[in-house]
């Protein structure tokens, strides 16, 4: 029995208690959490703006120890330090033949799964593959890598999601070059991320907004040499800040309409907008004809930063130990399985940065 936080059905509050976990089958890794990260995804997972069976035990973002193995897995043994990896690929879809693992067309197959149950007995489904949200998990073994050497797990933790979305997306999908302007919309933990990938790739000035004054110090010390607080002035303010012609790069990681064309307005005449931010399908976004004509801008989705994990984590683990990226920089608050329905709240009102859970 562990304790784990439940979706007991979409709009529900989450409900901590125990769960039954079994033993490790084949290809599987049962793993004790260090950290989970309370990442905006598990927020759209509750209010159905994504969709996964439920009940499910939510949470996607963790590292831990490797506890129990099933036959057949050889790439770790139990005492390992491992990170949890959500979004798997399988390596034979048209995708990932292509070199697009982000895309895989089976990386979220194992959802449908029943693979714990409550007390009472009714089955549980993993959320996004690896229900971090919990003291322990049982996984497939393609849902856990490696944790990079010299990384605390509590911290590795934060590698799973947020910082290889923030990082990807400003390395990978935008592919920011020295010296280009970036502005980094929404100051949460991926854009935390986002603002520290800017500032390693050389990008400058980088522009950081959000709805909430209170961001602004989080988002210089990630990296940000400007903040604007966000309003219907923001793409004009942005010009301003950037020789009068937008930003080169502009990384939307809300999700709302307004923010999307906030950060395209925001951007050159010739420049990227990347979209990170999940919305729902109430989110609708205008375009007219002649302004993509005339500007010329490139709008792109980015799932996971178009982030392969096998070959990204340790480039990032070195940026990590050579001092350039600070995981615990992201962190505002340190909570336990029964706070994260505040840290949800706190999300919801454009407080702080991510919220860890601390097992």
């Amino acid at each position: 029995m562990v304790r784990a936080a439940i979706l007991p059905a979409v709009g529900a509050p989450l409900e901590v208690r125990e769960i039954v976990l079994p033993d490790p089958g084949p290809g599987q890794v049962r793993v004790k959490l260090a950290a989970a990260g309370v990442c905006h995804s598990d927020l759209s997972l509750t209010d159905g703006t994504m969709r996964v069976p439920v009940p499910a035990v939510l949470g996607h973002e963790g590292a831990g120890t490797v506890l129990a193995v099933g036959d057949g897995v050889t790439h770790v043994a139990p005492g390992d330090g491992v990170v949890l990896n959500w979004a798997p690929s399988c390596g034979k879809c048209h995708h990932c033949t292509i070199g697009e693992v982000w895309l895989c067309a089976t990386a979220l197959a194992e959802v449908g799964n029943v693979y714990a149950h409550d007390a009472e007995g009714a089955a549980l489904h993993p959320g996004l593959n690896v229900a971090a949200f919990a003291e322990e998990t049982v996984v497939a073994a393609r849902c856990v890598l490696p944790a990079p050497a010299g990384i605390p797990l509590t911290e590795a933790a934060l590698l799973g999601c947020a910082v290889l979305t923030g990082y990807g997306a400003v390395h990978h999908s935008a592919q920011v070059r020295p010296g280009e302007s970036v502005a980094v919309f929404g100051v949460g933990g991926v854009g935390l991320a986002a603002l520290q990938a800017a500032r390693i790739a050389q990008a400058g000035p980088i522009v950081a907004v959000d709805v909430s004054p209170a961001k602004e110090d989080l988002a210089r010390a990630a990296g940000a040499t400007e903040f604007v607080l966000a309003s219907d002035t923001t793409a004009k303010q942005i010009r301003a800040l950037t020789g009068g012609q937008g930003a080169d790069v502009a990384v939307e990681c809300v999700g709302r309409a307004e923010t999307i064309r906030g950060a395209w307005e925001s951007t050159r005449r010739g420049g990227r907008t990347t979209v990170v931010g999940i919305g729902g399908k109430d989110q609708q976004v205008t375009f007219h004809a002649l302004e993509i004509f005339h500007f010329a801008r490139t709008l792109s989705g980015c799932v996971y930063g178009n982030s392969d994990p096998a070959r990204d984590l340790p480039v990032i683990a070195e940026h990590v130990r050579a001092g350039r990226l600070d995981l615990g920089a992201l962190v505002t608050d340190r909570i336990t399985l029964d706070d994260i329905p505040a840290a949800f709240d706190a999300m919801l009102a454009g407080k702080g940065g991510r919220s860890l859970v601390i097992f």
